[in-house]
């Protein structure tokens, strides 16, 4: 059932707006405001689908409403009733939030159409808050280790801002879960997150990648193509093992993080582009710029902020965590009950050298899962983990 607030001085226009909307739509639930102060006092204690909105009122005007309402509860779609001298003040509204307005006398198709468009919007509001804290959790980092803690407490400083990061590590030991976070963290958080692994791309291809084309640049460019910086605009682009860039895409890199441009492949147009920059390795940027791999100018520009990720046998007290946690997931995943661990086979896995980092141990607790018993145990681990 969906909640509908109407705020409107007029009696008259109030009794009509409510009879259309519960005359159309018995899983509309109606409530009454007579001014903007009652109206917006409802909204503070009260969860709302919709308000109706009137412009002109005694007490606090319909815009004063939106401005406050907007700032407790954002997500509340607002449609503005207007008379006919309050048209300008009407198409001002939507840009301070208002999702639209109508006119008095309320047209009832066009009433009806705005409603159920609102409400709709409203639903795709909640479901993506929804997806984004399932997307939060899955990249969610475990643990209370000194090292694990020193990262959190680097990324609250950093997220904020717009520096950018180059996070180093072995494989699997979750530089992208710190750079997930640190776009979660940031005021970019509802602009894209774009992953690009550049170590998996062909080398006459990573350009392209990157930055776009234009038709015809190259044999198999059939039409326009944009990249992924284009693709990041107001949000963040996350180079994965940027150590196995080639020179000339790290030329392009360079003077996108420069000049804030860039230029699709086979064009000479720049092309303005906001995008934060964070990026990863698991090599050893220092020895690949000596070896004339790697840009020293370029180092520079992409580690402002440098953060070093620890392997998980430098972070053994977390690895009883881990394994809760992966437990957990891989519950929910397969729709199982999730099965504990005994304190003799965690204190064995705390034992092992974990190569492969966290990706290796994730595997390792599935395995058991899947193999072990309904409590895994230290014969479990033996027989199932055995390194």
């Amino acid at each position: 059932m969906s909640k509908i607030l109407v705020i409107e001085d007029e009696a008259a226009i109030r009794r009509v707006l409510v009879k259309i909307l519960t005359e159309e739509n018995e899983q509309y639930e109606v409530e009454q405001a007579e001014d903007g102060a009652k109206g917006l006092d409802m909204i503070k204690k009260n969860d709302y689908d919709l308000a109706l909105c009137d412009i002109k009122m005694p007490k606090m005007d319909g815009v004063e409403v939106l401005q406050e309402a907007r700032k407790i509860k954002p997500e509340t779609p607002f449609i503005m009733i207007s008379g006919h001298g309050d048209l300008d003040t009407a198409v001002n509204t939507m840009r301070l939030g208002a999702f639209d307005y109508i006119s008095k006398p309320p047209d009832l198709n066009r009433l009806l159409t705005t409603v159920r468009n609102a409400l709709d919007r409203k639903e795709l509001v909640v479901e993506n808050r929804i997806l984004k804290k399932k997307v939060s959790k899955r990249y969610e980092m475990i643990g209370e280790s000194g090292e694990i803690s020193k990262i959190k407490d680097m990324i609250d400083k950093v997220a904020p801002t717009d520096a950018r990061v180059l996070i180093t590590g072995a494989n699997g030991t979750g530089k992208e879960l710190v750079a997930h976070w640190i776009h979660e963290k940031s005021s970019r958080s509802a602009g894209p997150f774009i992953e690009v692994n550049c170590a998996a791309i062909p080398t006459e291809l990573i350009e392209s990648e990157l930055f776009g084309h234009v038709k015809g640049a190259f044999t198999s460019a059939v039409k326009d193509r944009a990249g992924k910086f284009e693709a990041a605009n107001k949000g963040t682009i996350f180079l994965d093992e940027v150590g196995d860039m080639s020179l000339s895409a790290q030329a392009k890199v360079l003077r996108a993080l420069q000049e804030s441009k860039i230029s699709r492949v086979g064009s000479d147009k720049d092309i303005k582009v906001d995008v934060r920059v964070v990026a990863a390795t698991n090599k050893n940027l220092q020895e690949e710029i000596e070896k004339g791999n790697f840009r020293e100018d370029l180092y520079h520009r992409l580690a402002v902020i440098l953060i070093k990720v620890p392997s998980l046998n430098d972070r053994r007290d977390d690895i009883p965590m881990l394994i809760e946690h992966f437990a957990d997931q891989i519950a929910s995943e397969q729709g199982s009950i999730q099965k504990k661990f005994s304190k003799k086979a965690i204190t064995l896995l705390q034992s092992y050298d974990w190569t492969g980092n966290i990706r290796e141990l994730r595997n390792v607790v599935e395995r058991l899962i899947i193999l072990g018993g309904k409590e895994v145990t230290e014969d479990d681990v033996q027989l199932f983990a055995s390194k």
